[in-house]
């Protein structure tokens, strides 16, 4: 039976690197607490999809920015099937495309960008009221007053090998990516990938999907 979250707000704040399985594990926790569930990076790889897609340089941050503005971006909050679209555009193969991966890091290292995103974010937390939201600064950022604080890790292999199972990607070039993606992102200036002083750190390298979901649903406030 699934745990059923307090009557009212709750926020579970997942943040960790990829393929550390904070995608996974946060559609699977919010499903099992009844909870709805954002995907932050889905947001930041719209916003890169449609600055490709519009032909903008990735150093011109004016020109990513008023993109960023001006994208109609609409993403569902329902664990169980997640959509992304982008002026009226079905976005959810393509944001997930190699050339997005690429790009994401340096749109997301935009302040403007992020400036812009967070205030959506935090839209659509206070407007749930109980999710799970999933990212890179969602602890430190986003829901610096989540109740629950969750970072997820692992080591560099278990994650190569894990993200490179999902592209069908060599290990090799996916851990040079994953590597690429980790300093880009944990050393940007705006709200930069780090863990929150006050979070439970998970270690997941040697864990299962559903242990670590039921890990985290025990911390889960009753």
């Amino acid at each position: 039976m699934a745990q059923t979250l307090r009557n009212g707000r709750c926020v579970v704040a997942v943040d960790g690197p990829s393929g550390s399985g904070k995608s996974t594990v946060s559609r699977r926790l919010a499903t099992a607490l009844g909870a709805q569930y954002l995907d932050t990076g889905a947001m930041y790889r719209a916003v890169t999809w449609a600055v490709l897609r519009y032909g903008v340089d990735l150093g011109d941050v004016d020109g990513i920015t008023k993109v960023a503005g001006e994208l109609d971006l609409v993403i569902g909050t329902d664990p169980t099937a997640p959509h992304v679209r982008a002026d009226g555009v079905d976005v959810d193969v393509e944001i997930r495309g190699p050339e997005v991966t690429r790009a994401v890091s340096a749109v997301a290292a935009v302040p403007a960008v992020r400036t812009l995103l967070v205030a959506q974010q935090r839209a659509v937390i206070d407007a749930a009221g109980r999710i799970v939201v999933e990212g890179r600064d969602i602890g430190t950022v986003v829901a610096p007053d989540a109740d629950l604080k969750v970072y997820l890790t692992a080591s560099a292999d278990a994650r190569a090998q894990r993200r490179s199972r999902e592209t069908a990607g060599s290990v090799d070039d996916t851990a040079a990516d994953l590597l690429r993606r980790d300093t880009l992102d944990s050393t940007r200036a705006a709200d930069p990938l780090r863990q929150a002083d006050d979070a439970v750190v998970l270690d997941t390298t040697a864990m299962g999907i559903d242990e670590v979901v039921e890990r985290l649903r025990a911390m889960v406030p009753a």
